[in-house]
């Protein structure tokens, strides 16, 4: 690996516990007969891109996924099977990145969308009341905010510009294969955490 100045961290995964299976079964619960051919770690249509990309809001989000799955089912009921996949902040890896951040400028960029948002942010503020999860950062993206999204290539060259950051300089650690992809093609340097590893087996 280059020398590189900066790095930019995915949030699933890698300070965010998910659990996509969670997911996935609520909605079999609910009468989705194929949940992951709407949304997987891999892919997500075009309802869940929206979404995610900030061009829908919830209430529309509601409505079209009921429209697409032609169930019955509330509001309440789909944020909750939505929500089901996030789990817990790990305190560990909140030490380890504080100290990381004092060697290096740290940035994150996370495909997410306002449900999911309000939710992670909600249990961060109850288990660590003392710091907001952004400031753990110099600047945090997400998607529903930036309006792009990973795995494509622009969405990382779009961060570089507002950061003034350059590609080649900068590490991007992420959990999932395409978006790893997605950031090589736009030139930055690159870790793929999987098969169990989280950032405390990491050496910068």
């Amino acid at each position: 690996m280059s020398t590189f100045k900066n790095i930019l961290f995915d949030l699933g995964g890698i300070f965010l516990n998910i659990d996509y299976q969670k997911t996935e079964q609520a909605f079999v619960d609910l009468g989705v007969k194929d949940f992951n051919a709407l949304f997987s770690q891999q892919f997500s249509n075009q309802l869940f891109e929206a979404l995610e990309t900030g061009k829908i809001m919830p209430n529309d989000f509601y409505d079209a996924f009921r429209m697409e799955t032609k169930l019955a089912v509330s509001n309440e009921a789909i944020q909750q099977a939505w929500n089901a996949m996030l789990l817990d902040f790990p305190e560990e890896r909140l030490h380890w990145l504080e100290n990381v951040a004092q060697q290096y400028p740290v940035y994150l960029f996370s495909n997410t969308n306002i449900i999911h948002y309000q939710s992670f942010i909600s249990n961060f503020e109850q288990n660590f009341p003392q710091k907001s999860f952004n400031d753990y950062f110099r600047k945090a993206y997400y998607s529903h905010e930036l309006g792009m999204r990973k795995p494509y290539s622009e969405s990382y060259l779009k961060i570089m510009e507002l950061e003034n950051l350059d590609p080649k300089e900068t590490l991007f650690i992420d959990d999932t294969p395409k978006n790893i992809e997605g950031a090589q093609e736009a030139g930055l340097q690159t870790i793929l955490l999987n098969n169990g590893r989280t950032v405390l087996d990491l050496e910068l």
